[in-house]
């Protein structure tokens, strides 16, 4: 698959959540195989204004490649002058996000508000796509509500107005991320425009993965929550589709994993907000072992590497 002149390889992507894909996990899943790249959101208003958060934001690696930068914006005129502003950290692609639920973005017309005005998303890329040396993306949902599906409308404005791929995620703002994620919408977006479709919803392993694909005909599949604590995914979901088996990390290995993760957020952030950061982290790859209540109370509770260490080897010997 191409996205305007980069060639993705692969099987599947890592979609870009906020407060969880920063550049540690796009390394850590890099490892394992993940095929593309994307950015936590980025105001482009924030951007404009000089936030220096933003363009830590938007600090990429060879080690994440291909990989893009996402911007969220309700405005033309936003999209236009925040792009300039993203050269100088080379993404090989911009993607705009018009699908996030979240409300504190779309109290501000931002993320997946736009999809009750596919004209509008339309003018965004018409507007991205003249100032940007890279190609452009767009992240949508189903809709806004299960009442205004707009997705193949908004699908097809986009790419009219230049965009070069779509991920399409199976719901709808309303949903959130409660089940089902609605497969034959993707497909309705295949059939309905003729850029590459990237696939997105509950793809949790290698059966998933493939029934999307066969369901959706998608070019590319998306993985998100599947990933938490679990960035082997790509591995099984590679494996799978070339009709091989996987076998997942075992207990020693998952806990490396996890250390040598903790270690790059501390590394790129510092410990005293990496180690905050690490909680979470740490809570989603001690998933599904014994004893799962008290080990979520303490890893709640470390403060350092050295205590997550100490936790790591005694998960390990609890589970020989």
């Amino acid at each position: 698959m191409k996205i305007g002149g980069v060639e993705i390889c692969g099987y599947a992507s890592l979609v870009p959540l906020a407060g969880v894909a920063d550049r540690a996990f796009r390394e850590i899943c890099a490892e394992f195989g993940a095929s593309m790249f994307t950015t936590e959101m980025v105001s482009a208003k924030g951007l404009i204004y000089g936030d220096r958060k933003s363009e830590e934001l938007m600090f990429l690696t060879q080690k994440e490649r291909p990989a893009g930068i996402q911007l969220f914006c309700s405005s033309p005129e936003d999209i236009a002058k925040a792009i300039p502003l993203t050269e100088k950290f080379g993404p090989d692609f911009i993607d705009i996000n018009m699908g996030c639920p979240a409300p504190k973005v779309t109290k501000n017309g931002c993320g997946s508000a736009l999809l009750r005005d596919p004209e509008l998303c339309g003018r965004i890329v018409a507007a991205a796509v003249k100032v940007s040396p890279v190609p452009v993306t767009v992240k949508i949902r189903k809709g806004w509500d299960a009442q205004h599906p707009t997705a193949v409308e908004t699908a097809r404005i986009c790419a009219e107005n230049g965009a070069a791929a779509i991920t399409v995620h199976g719901r709808t703002r309303e949903q959130m991320y409660a089940p089902p994620t609605d497969l034959d919408v993707i497909r309705q977006v295949r059939e309905a425009v003729s850029v590459p479709v990237i696939g997105n919803g509950d793809v949790t392993d290698g059966a998933s993965a493939e029934h999307m694909y066969r369901v959706t005909d998608c070019d590319l599949v998306a993985v998100g929550r599947g990933a938490l604590g679990s960035p082997w995914i790509f591995a099984g979901i590679t494996a799978y589709m070339k009709g091989e088996t996987y076998q997942a990390p075992d207990i020693g290995e998952r806990m490396a994993i996890m250390l040598r993760h903790a270690a790059k957020i501390c590394e790129y952030k510092g410990e005293r907000i990496g180690i905050n950061e690490t909680r979470k982290h740490a809570i989603w790859y001690t998933k599904g072992l014994r004893g799962k209540a008290e080990l979520r109370r303490r890893m709640s509770e470390i403060t350092n590497l050295a205590q997550l260490e100490n936790i790591a080897a005694e998960i390990v010997e609890m589970n020989r």
